[in-house]
């Protein structure tokens, strides 16, 4: 399939070929939500914890004797049955993150491109070229090309991906962030001739 390609005008100038198989293919939201749920718990700290029995301050002094009083049979006044005592099954630090496999996330990545090409959010540009890094710039660049909402990709460009930094609803990402969740979260993807022919390339593997 072609794509119209885009100056900084938002002028058509030229047009570039991407393979179908990766820009138009089935669009499988199931997909979309495996590859999202992956992504965000990949990003959990999972530094969450309470203290339990052994690690709640307090003495280990048994109570009282253990027969001939009357009472129940305590051993600590940490115990979680204790006002001040432990947490008892509360939480502790784990790692949320599992593998979903290259090819799974490929296709998901796939299906969500041809999604936003479905829906005119692609917006191909011949190149994104900023003399210094500068925010209000980026801005009014973007808004050109007809969205503030997107996600920029260029490969090896740090003075646009400075002067993207400080957009709120804008974000720079270059081919290794490019995923699903970033695909989707925003309305629109910028993308250059150079970093779409790359991700095609990529794609294809």
């Amino acid at each position: 399939m072609k794509l119209t390609v885009y100056d900084l005008n938002n002028n058509p100038v030229s047009e570039v070929e991407v393979s179908d198989s990766n820009f138009a293919v089935e669009v499988r939201s199931h997909l979309h939500h495996e590859a999202v749920r992956h992504y965000l718990v990949g990003k959990r700290q999972g530094t969450h914890a309470t203290l339990n029995r052994r690690r709640v301050s307090g003495s280990t002094r048994k109570l009282y004797k253990q027969k001939g009083v009357g009472r129940a049979r305590h051993g600590s006044t940490n115990a979680p049955n204790f006002v001040g005592g432990g947490i008892a099954f509360g939480p502790n630090p784990r790692d949320y993150s599992y593998k979903l496999s290259k090819k799974f996330r490929r296709s998901a990545l796939r299906s969500a491109l041809s999604e936003k090409i479905t829906q005119g959010g692609i917006k191909v540009i011949n190149a994104f070229e900023v003399t210094a890094p500068k925010t209000k710039t980026a801005l009014a660049t973007l808004l050109k090309l007809g969205t503030d909402r997107a996600l920029v990709v260029d490969l090896d460009n740090e003075k646009l991906s400075l002067s993207v930094r400080n957009l709120e609803r804008a974000k720079f990402a270059d081919l290794t962030g490019v995923n699903v969740y970033t695909v989707l979260r925003y309305d629109s993807v910028v993308i250059t001739v150079q970093a779409l022919k790359a991700l095609d390339g990529v794609l294809s593997k």
